[in-house]
């Protein structure tokens, strides 16, 4: 497994684990892969839909000056004062650091003097320079292509579905989360689908509809982007061993002719150090060092060299993998049949019936809390699931009964 891309790096070019490039993490790096391939299909989405006609240019009136507003000398002013004042600690306190960024980019550690200094250079800077900026605004009509916004759809989807994530998660584990906040909401792990999801979809329907685009275009192209984003993220899921992965995997069928990790797998070196230490690691080093009072990635690095140490036994269901496969079948199917589909929304409320199936499904060999309801022992994950089947089908009925209305009216 690669928690960060050190062990990448050692795997393919045989360098030290836990070097300067551990800051990235895998699961992080491959979030930015999925949101990057969801902008590319965003974009190449809007720009048919725009060669077709079917959305339109909206004419805005752009207002420019040399001089910079308040807000703007106050925002570029704080952001210097938080760069300055964690950049220094940062760079004096990289090995400490760079195991768990997130946490130290969120406390309250840093070196402030210098971060309030640098701000007050800055905010001179930008008064002085705003005294000899020509004050003429300027005010001119552009006309603004909804494909032109891809970038500020695709930050404001990425934002809200990892805020929607960490959310929806803390509820599936309370107790974690009242035992470490911070921890449980900056950690690479635990991130709810759904959450993001529902979120997300909240977020940016709101945007599109203010910058003029229809609400159902942009969802047909989002469902297809989910699928591809949800296959991307995956990855970095099965990568890092960030604890989404299934229950203990029953034995090998005989007539299993796939790779034997594509049934089951441990897991060495996951991101989370779950299960028992692995074969290079001194038990005796390790149960001292946490006796010490040192933390689990710290106990892993005094006493196997490395900061991420443990394995799965038995080994388990790799779930992730399994999402990946279907979030990519589903989306070809719906890629290779948008044109056949005439009524707008048509493919979002598809992608809706195929993801609530499959997420119910695959429920039913991860490692998830259950709750009782109505007789029922299901995760979270499968009552939502249950939800978009039911808003899927709900959907269709609705745009096939009246397709000819909702062309006109959406």
């Amino acid at each position: 497994m690669y928690p960060d891309l050190s062990y990448f790096f050692h795997d393919i070019f045989g360098t030290a684990v836990d070097n300067w490039t551990s800051i990235f993490k895998t699961f992080g790096f491959m979030l930015v892969i999925a949101l990057a391939c969801c902008g590319v299909l965003l974009k190449h989405e809007l720009q048919r839909l725009e060669k077709s006609g079917l959305i339109l240019p909206k004419q805005i009136q752009m207002v420019s000056s040399e001089k910079m507003s308040l807000t703007d000398i106050i925002l570029n002013s704080l952001f210097i004062f938080l760069l300055g004042g964690k950049l220094p600690r940062l760079i004096g306190s990289f090995d400490s650091v760079k195991g768990d960024p997130a946490s130290f980019v969120f406390s309250r550690e840093g070196d402030w003097g210098i971060g309030l200094a640098a701000a007050l250079v800055t905010a001179g800077y930008l008064v002085w320079k705003n005294q000899k900026a020509d004050p003429t605004v300027k005010k001119i009509e552009v006309s603004q292509y909804p494909s032109s916004k891809t970038n500020d759809i695709i930050i404001i989807a990425g934002l809200s579905g990892v805020l929607g994530s960490k959310l929806f998660s803390v509820t599936e584990d309370l107790q974690g989360f009242f035992k470490d906040p911070l921890g449980s909401l900056f950690s690479g792990s635990g991130l709810n689908v759904y959450g993001g999801l529902i979120l997300a979809f909240i977020a940016v329907y709101w945007y599109v509809k203010k910058i003029g685009i229809k609400p159902v275009y942009m969802m047909d192209i989002a469902g297809m982007g989910i699928l591809l984003g949800y296959a991307v993220g995956r990855i970095g899921c099965q990568l890092s061993g960030d604890g989404d992965w299934g229950i203990v995997a029953a034995a090998r069928p005989e007539w299993w002719f796939l790779p034997d990790w594509l049934w089951s797998y441990s897991y060495p070196n996951n991101v989370s150090n779950d299960g028992v230490l692995m074969s290079m690691c001194d038990p005796q080093a390790f149960t001292a060092a946490r006796a010490s009072g040192l933390g689990v990635e710290d106990s892993c690095q005094s006493a196997c060299g490395m900061r991420y140490c443990h394995q799965l036994t038995p080994e388990v269901y790799p779930t992730p993998l399994y999402e990946t496969i279907f979030g990519l079948l589903a989306l070809a199917v719906l890629w290779f049949n948008r044109h056949r589909f005439k009524v707008p929304g048509m493919l979002f409320f598809i992608y809706m019936i195929l993801n609530g199936v499959e997420r119910f499904f695959i429920e039913k060999i991860r490692v998830n809390e259950k709750y009782d309801f109505l007789g029922v022992h299901w995760s979270q994950a499968q009552y939502i699931s249950i939800l978009f089947i039911l808003g899927g089908i709900a959907g269709l009925i609705f745009l096939l009964q009246k397709p000819a209305a909702i062309r006109e009216t959406t």
